[in-house]
C-alpha cells in the first residue's frame, strides 16, 4: 500500500509540471501571435507623415525628401516657370490633370497649394523610373522648344515644370501630387491632407 502513495504523488507531481510547461507554451506562442496584431515601428514610419523645412529652396532649385520609401520632388518655382505653363497648354496630355492622382485642394493646372511650390512623387508614370529635374530652358539635349521640367532617362518621358507629361510620351499621367499642407510658411507635411489638418 505504500507504494501506492508513492506512485499518486508522482503521478500528482507529473501532471502539475506538465501543467506549468504548457501554459508557459501557451503564453510564449501567444505574445508573438498578439503582438503581430499591431504593426512594427518601421510599417508605421513608412506611412507616418514627413515635416520638411522648405526654407532654404531658392528660386528655380529642388530638393528630395522621402515618403513612403518614395522619392518626393520639391521645386520652389520662379516666376517665369509659372509663366511658362500656360504656353504647354495645348502641348500636355492632361493639362488640368483631370485623369492624374492628386488631391482636389491643389490647382489643377499649376498643381499645387501655393504656386511657387510643386510637390510631386518622383517616380515616372510609366515604370517607376526616377525622372530628372532639368528646370533650364531650352535645353540642347531636349530642344528649343523645352521650357523646363523633368525628363525620364529610361524610356524618354517628358513632364513639365508642373509636373503634367507632354502629349505623345510613354508615361500616361501627370507625376503624382502626394497628400500635403503647410505647418507654417516654410513647413510643409507630407502625407496629410490639407481639408483634415
Amino acid at each position: 500500500m505504500s507504494n501506492d502513495g508513492v506512485n499518486a504523488g508522482r503521478r500528482r507531481f507529473l501532471v502539475a509540471a506538465t501543467s506549468v510547461v504548457g501554459a508557459a507554451g501557451a503564453v510564449g506562442a501567444a505574445v508573438p501571435f498578439v503582438g503581430s496584431w499591431f504593426p512594427s515601428a518601421k510599417a508605421k514610419a513608412a506611412g507616418a507623415p514627413v515635416r520638411v523645412n522648405i526654407s532654404k529652396i531658392e528660386p528655380g532649385q529642388q530638393m528630395v525628401a522621402e515618403w513612403r520609401g518614395q522619392p518626393v520632388f520639391i521645386v520652389r518655382r520662379t516666376d517665369e516657370a509659372l509663366a511658362n505653363l500656360d504656353k504647354l497648354t495645348d502641348t500636355v496630355a492632361d493639362p488640368r490633370s483631370e485623369a492624374s492622382v492628386q488631391p482636389a485642394y491643389v490647382d489643377p493646372q499649376v498643381r499645387s497649394i501655393k504656386p511657387e511650390v510643386l510637390i510631386v512623387v518622383g517616380l515616372c508614370t510609366h515604370l517607376g523610373c526616377a525622372p530628372s529635374f532639368r528646370p533650364e530652358v531650352a535645353a540642347a539635349d531636349l530642344g528649343a522648344d523645352w521650357l523646363g521640367g523633368y525628363f525620364c532617362p529610361c524610356h524618354g518621358s517628358k513632364y513639365d515644370m508642373a509636373g503634367r507629361v507632354y502629349k505623345g510620351q510613354p508615361a500616361p499621367l501627370n507625376l503624382p501630387v502626394p497628400p500635403h499642407t503647410y505647418e507654417t510658411d516654410s513647413v510643409v507635411i507630407i502625407g496629410v491632407d490639407q481639408e483634415s489638418a
